[in-house]
Parts: C-alpha cells; sequence; structure tokens
C-alpha cells in the first residue's frame, strides 16, 4: 500500500508546475514561497495562481481526499484488527481443533489402556486360576501320595506281622518240641544215670591199661593244651573234690574231652563227662553237675 501523505506532496507539486507553465511564473519562485512541510499550501497556492475564482470549489476536493485518507486509514486499521481478530479466531479455533484432537488421543489411549488393562486383569485371573489349579492338583496328588504309602505301610504292617506269627509260630513249635524231646532225653539219661552211677567204679586207676602218668612222660605235647579260660572273668582257680556241684557254664560243651582214651582216661556212659578245670580233669554228671571223680595236675 502507499503512503497518502507521499501522493498529495507529488500530486501538489505536480499541479503547482503546470500552472506555473501556464502563467510564465518561474517555478523555482513560487516554489520557494510554498512551505516544505505542507501539502494544503502548495495546493492553495497552485489553485489561486490558475484559477483565482475556484478557491470555493477546492476546498471541498482537498477536505474529500483528507477525509478520503483517514477513511482509508480507518479502513485498513480496521482490516488489519479484522485480519487480527481472524487470525486471533483462527488460532483459536486451531487450539480448540489440537485440543479436542488431543481429547480424542488421550480418550483413545484411556480406551486402550482401560483396554489392557482388562486383558491384563483377564491374564491375571486365568494365571491365578492355572496356579491355583495346579497347586490342588499337587495337593491332591501328595495326598493320594501319603494315603498309598499309608496304605503300603498296613498292608506291608499286616504281612510283617503275619510273617512274624508264622515264624513264631514255627520257632514256638520247634522250640516245645526240642523241649520235649531234651525232657524226654533227660527222664531217659536220669533214669541211666541213676543206674549208671550206682556202677560207677574209680578202680580204674588201678587198670595199667589207664596208666596215664605213664602215657604222659613220653608224649607232653598231648597234654599241653594251652591257656585255660574260665566261663566268668573274675573267676580265679579253686581245688575241687568229689561230691561238688558245677554250674553248668563249667561243663558245657568246649570244656569236654570227647575223646578220653588220647588221654588215656575210661570211657564215660550216660550222662557223665570227662570235663577240663584248669589243668585238673572232672568227671561230671551233667544233668545233675554233681563231680563224680577227679583227677589232679593232669595237664602241664
Amino acid at each position: 500500500m502507499y503512503d497518502l501523505s507521499d501522493f498529495f506532496r507529488y500530486s501538489g507539486l505536480t499541479a503547482v508546475g503546470l500552472a506555473l507553465a501556464a502563467t510564465g511564473v518561474p517555478a523555482g519562485a513560487a516554489v520557494g514561497q510554498a512551505p516544505a512541510n505542507s501539502v494544503l499550501t502548495f495546493v492553495d497556492a497552485s489553485a489561486a495562481a490558475v484559477q483565482p475564482g475556484r478557491e470555493d470549489r477546492r476546498a471541498p476536493r482537498e477536505e474529500r481526499v483528507l477525509r478520503g485518507g483517514s477513511e482509508n486509514r480507518q479502513q485498513a486499521r480496521q482490516e488489519r484488527r479484522s485480519e487480527a481478530r481472524q487470525q486471533i479466531r483462527q488460532e483459536r479455533r486451531s487450539d480448540a481443533r489440537q485440543q479436542r484432537r488431543e481429547a480424542r488421543q488421550e480418550q483413545r489411549r484411556d480406551g486402550d489402556r482401560g483396554v489392557r488393562e482388562q486383558r491384563q486383569r483377564a491374564e491375571q485371573a486365568r494365571q491365578d486360576a492355572l496356579r491355583e489349579a495346579r497347586r490342588d492338583q499337587r495337593r491332591d496328588a501328595r495326598r493320594d501320595q501319603r494315603r498309598d504309602y499309608r496304605q503300603d505301610e498296613r498292608r506291608e504292617a499286616r504281612r510283617d506281622a503275619r510273617r512274624d506269627y508264622r515264624r513264631e509260630a514255627r520257632q514256638d513249635y520247634r522250640r516245645d518240641y526240642r523241649r520235649a524231646e531234651r525232657r524226654a532225653e533227660r527222664r531217659w539219661d536220669r533214669r541211666e544215670a541213676r543206674r549208671d552211677y550206682r556202677q560207677w567204679n574209680r578202680s580204674w586207676r588201678n587198670n595199667n591199661r589207664y596208666n596215664w602218668r605213664n602215657y604222659r612222660a613220653s608224649n607232653r605235647r598231648a597234654y599241653r593244651l594251652g591257656r585255660y579260660y574260665a566261663p566268668y572273668r573274675d573267676y580265679s582257680y579253686r581245688r575241687l573234690s568229689i561230691g561238688f556241684t558245677l554250674g553248668s557254664v563249667f561243663f558245657g560243651n568246649r570244656y569236654w574231652i570227647n575223646d578220653p582214651w588220647s588221654y588215656r582216661l575210661p570211657e564215660v556212659y550216660g550222662p557223665y563227662r570227662w570235663v577240663r578245670y584248669y589243668d585238673d580233669v572232672l568227671l561230671v554228671n551233667t544233668y545233675t553237675g554233681e563231680v563224680v571223680d577227679v583227677v589232679y595236675d593232669f595237664f602241664w
């Protein structure tokens, strides 16, 4: 847009130049008389020089030009204001659209977030249900295992009880049978012992066939049996005589002399047994424990 002050100034100078050319007045003189800062002065002087009788007609025109310039400025100002208002309205509309867009996006994000949260809750619930089901399954499996273990224990206990009962029954039967046999043997042996005891004769020492001293002198190694171990730890040697009663531990089978003839002792019968007692030899009635005959310092 053009500036109205420049327009009026240049148009006034042009009109003054034309008027001076028509009347023969030098242009420099006319121009020099007019003020440089007033557009209206140039216009009035040129109008008086060209047509002196038309001042009243030119004044309304100048006023119209001035009014037109002010109106143009006001109109431009109004246009600028309207443009500014339009721009502000456009900016507000754009801000509102942006806000609505952001609100829709936020709502969409909230919706997506809600959907995700709902899906996550559903997945978490499914995982919890699956975990609970597995826990229940493991608990049921352990309970079934314990029940089966208890049933197996009861079954094994009954089986062991029956086995123990049968074993104990067999043991009791065998023990009773052996006891009965031993009682029968003892009764028989007692009868034999009573009869043989009356027949036992200690005169075998007078028989040279049982001269164990001469035989020992030529077979000293046969009478060296080694150390004697008493049945009791704190027991020491005591000299026993005929008629003494020994405990059963002293004439056990480990103290028996199973081959009396190898030591030139007479054979025994019935309940009698030759028994080693330290370095002595005792003839013991194994049913009564009575010492029937004694040979002192028999072994080395």
